[in-house]
Parts: structure tokens; C-alpha cells; sequence
């Protein structure tokens, strides 16, 4: 398919597939894939069990790592390729907000602000939106032990902001896909229609599309 693209960005709330959807696209199209690194994070497991307690640690060792990503993904040698990742360096604040309190999001804000203007830029966004009911069957169904201790009253809030996010966003071309009906995983009709959306259509700078195929 023709590209028109240097780097897409897809986000979405814990479980809504985003990084399956980079996965196949990217094996689909020729690009490099770029995934969060979310599994060498020591703090995460113990954050689901108490969030209060390890709500900074875990966000600033999630910071250090899509920052070093960042400089990597800025590179000349790997713009060379069509990239596609499952994430947004600026995800990163919509998680700082949720669970740090005053004094932490302060120090916070100090170095990602510092980060924030030398992070790769996206050319489009592709926000996978779901239900929670939804995004906890997908969480169940892949089985990872840690997540275990995530609740629906948590990923309701998660939503909620991500919504907040992008009903604001106007940093680059955004795509929003209506993620509980559709199975890009394994219906290729929905995989190729979502294509379609991308690469044969024309975005325009803050163009907001729904997709929901039949």
C-alpha cells in the first residue's frame, strides 16, 4: 500500500490491542516495529497490587525507558524506515496525572518537560477506543499474572483521561478507531479495512475519524 507516512504512533488503554495492531501493521507494510518495553519495568507488578505506594517508582522507570527509546528512535539510521510503535512519549504524563500526588507530579513535570522537546514526533496517531468491559476481556484473555489486580474502576478512570487526551489533541493527524466491536487480530476484512483508513485516505492535520466497519 502506498505510505505517506515516516512514523505512526498507536495508543489506547491497557488491553485495547495496541500492540498487536503495530505488530501487524508494521509486519504487513515493511516497517520497523518500535513496542514499549513495559515487561522490564521492576515496579510494575507491585504498583497494580498498591498503587499509592508505587506510583512514582513506576513512573519514572516507565519515563527512563520511552526515553531512551526516544533518542534511539531520532536517529537518522532509523528514520531511514517507515516506523510504526505502540505508544506516545506524551502517554507518559496521561498516567503521571492519574496516580502521582502534588509533589510528585512537580518533580515530575520538571523532567518530562526536559524529555518532552527532543521525543520523536508521530506524522499520525492511530487512539484505539474500547469499553471497559471490553479492555477487561482482552486483559483476561492474554493472562499475564501481574494484571491480575487491575480493576474495572481503574480502567474507567484510564479511559476517561485517555478520552480527556485526545478529544484535545492537535499535535499530528489522529485516527479513532472504535476498538469493541472490531477483530484485527483475526478477521483480515477488519485489518485491511483499518488499513484502507490509514494509507488510502487523506489526513488532515486535527481530522478525527471514527471507524466502526460493518
Amino acid at each position: 500500500m502506498p505510505n505517506q507516512f515516516d512514523f505512526i504512533a498507536i495508543e489506547g488503554v491497557i488491553g485495547a490491542g495496541k500492540t498487536s495492531l503495530a505488530r501487524a501493521l508494521s509486519e504487513r507494510n515493511g516497517a520497523r516495529l518500535v513496542l514499549e518495553q513495559f515487561e522490564e519495568n521492576p515496579f510494575l507488578p507491585k504498583f497494580y497490587e498498591d498503587r499509592k505506594r508505587y506510583a512514582f517508582q513506576t513512573q519514572l522507570a516507565f519515563l527512563a525507558s520511552r526515553f531512551k527509546q526516544q533518542q534511539e528512535m531520532t536517529t537518522p539510521d532509523l528514520f531511514d524506515q517507515f516506523v510504526i510503535s505502540d505508544y506516545i512519549f506524551e502517554k507518559d504524563r496521561i498516567f503521571a496525572r492519574l496516580n502521582l500526588d502534588d509533589d510528585e507530579i512537580a518533580l515530575y513535570d520538571n523532567i518530562f518537560g526536559i524529555m518532552a522537546g527532543i521525543s520523536a514526533k508521530p506524522d499520525l496517531v492511530i487512539y484505539l477506543q474500547s469499553t471497559v468491559s471490553r479492555l477487561m476481556n482482552n486483559i483476561y484473555d492474554r493472562g499475564r499474572d501481574y494484571e491480575k489486580h487491575i480493576t474495572p474502576d481503574y480502567l474507567q478512570e484510564l479511559c476517561d483521561a485517555y478520552n480527556h487526551y485526545f478529544y484535545h489533541y492537535t499535535k499530528a493527524p489522529l485516527i479513532i478507531i472504535n476498538a469493541t466491536e472490531i477483530d484485527f487480530v483475526n478477521n483480515p476484512s477488519h485489518l485491511s479495512y483499518i488499513e484502507e483508513q490509514i494509507f488510502d485516505q487523506p489526513i488532515r492535520s486535527n481530522t478525527h475519524i471514527q471507524i466502526i466497519p460493518n
